[in-house]
């Protein structure tokens, strides 16, 4: 398989990517949905999350309550830190597993591309593992009025998030694949078809 890292900041068109790429036949792998797995009822990570930060946030039912943690987990940066120190691994697990799944079905290639769209890869060090990574970029103010102005988040709020990542210079620093989301989402589903091409005949190349 070829792995492909698929990263970009909030606001940037990162998820519209990833469809794009899954309607093209990769197989996509969602760290955000991964992240909410694991801390599920039951899950290690949910139980390292109550034992450093409180049981109270936890619902009634056992399951996270998100703003709770939220309230705790981001008002300082040791705070911050412990969560990502207890998620990552669990997250990072997660996906490896979910590669190794796709990598022992029948008829797997080493030219199919596995795409994981993950918006924490350059802050969690994980660029190394893949054949390529793929970079979503768009000016700071397009991605704050998107925000804003579509799903309806507070201005601060997205001025935070976007603090708390990277910014689009580092990211084009470890990028393979530059997509420049300023546009129409015609123009944006073309560069992903263009980059997809690109991605295959590497890892075609590769195989060779």
């Amino acid at each position: 398989m070829y792995l492909v890292g698929l990263t970009g900041g909030i606001g940037s068109g990162k998820s519209t990517v990833a469809a794009r790429f899954a309607e093209l036949g990769a197989e996509v792998i969602d760290a955000d949905l991964i992240a909410r797995e694991v801390v599920q009822p039951g899950e290690p990570a949910l139980v390292a999350l109550a034992d450093r930060f409180g049981e109270d946030i936890l619902q009634d039912d056992g399951s996270l309550d998100r703003r709770a943690l939220a309230a705790r987990a981001f008002r300082d940066e040791a705070s911050r830190a412990d969560l990502d120190r207890i998620t990552h691994p669990h997250i990072a697990a997660r996906i490896a597993s979910r590669i190794a799944e796709l990598g022992a079905r029948d008829g797997a290639a080493a030219d199919d591309l596995v795409v994981v769209d993950h918006p924490l890869l350059i802050e969690t060090n994980q660029t190394a593992r893949f054949d390529a990574v793929v970079v979503v970029v768009a000016d700071q103010q397009l991605r704050i009025d998107r925000l804003v102005d579509d799903r309806g988040m507070d201005e601060q709020d997205v001025l935070a998030r976007i603090r708390a990542q990277v910014d689009d210079d580092r990211r084009r620093q470890v990028a393979d694949q530059v997509i420049i989301n300023e546009g129409t989402i015609a123009e944006l589903r073309h560069q992903v078809d263009e980059v997809h091409e690109a991605l295959l005949a590497d890892a075609r190349a590769r195989r060779m």
